[in-house]
């Protein structure tokens, strides 16, 4: 980490258990870190999938990547409100200019008016079953799971009220100079 510094531009890399490149993203914004946390932020960035198509993000977002915890946490400054998209991942690493990570599928969707949902269950279940996840990889999610959905509750972390603006402020002032 003590390469990286603020308002360095990153790629992140996201893979599947396999080894599988499953999305990539063109460009994210240092805006803090620590030994535990990497936040970045984008806006209107390039997103590429594993097919090869790609689309452009439509609001500006700020990411929470973490060194220990298997979830990383995107805050999405959209029109309509403050939305989070949770990843269940493994802890990051930084390979040269890019952000990595292992994408294990489950997600949890929150909305502005605080209330949640967990995604893509049954996507877990058939990938833990062809690509063999064992058991303690099966608890570490599970466990990993409940502890965001408890951060999420306590509004700890990310959830915070103004955590997200605040990064987003500094983002702002990086951009305009």
């Amino acid at each position: 980490m003590n390469h990286i510094k603020i308002g360095d531009k990153l790629k992140i890399e996201c893979f599947k258990h396999n080894g599988y490149l499953d999305r990539t993203s063109d460009e994210a914004t240092v805006v803090y870190f620590d030994s535990n946390v990497l936040v970045v932020a984008n806006d209107h960035t390039r997103l590429t999938e594993h097919n090869g198509t790609s689309h452009c993000t439509k609001e500006p977002a700020i990411l929470f990547f973490y060194k220990k915890k298997w979830f990383n946490i995107i805050g999405q400054l959209k029109k309509s409100g403050l939305f989070y998209y949770c990843n269940i991942a493994t802890p990051y690493i930084i390979d040269g200019k890019s952000i990595k990570y292992i994408d294990y599928d489950l997600d949890l969707r929150v909305y502005p008016d605080g209330g949640f949902k967990v995604l893509d269950r049954n996507e877990y279940r058939y990938h833990k079953k062809i690509m063999k996840y064992g058991p303690l990889l099966d608890s570490i999610i599970q466990n990993s799971l409940s502890e965001l959905i408890e951060m999420k509750r306590k509004d700890e972390g990310p959830f915070q009220k103004n955590v997200v603006e605040k990064y987003y402020e500094v983002f702002q002032n990086l951009k305009s100079k």
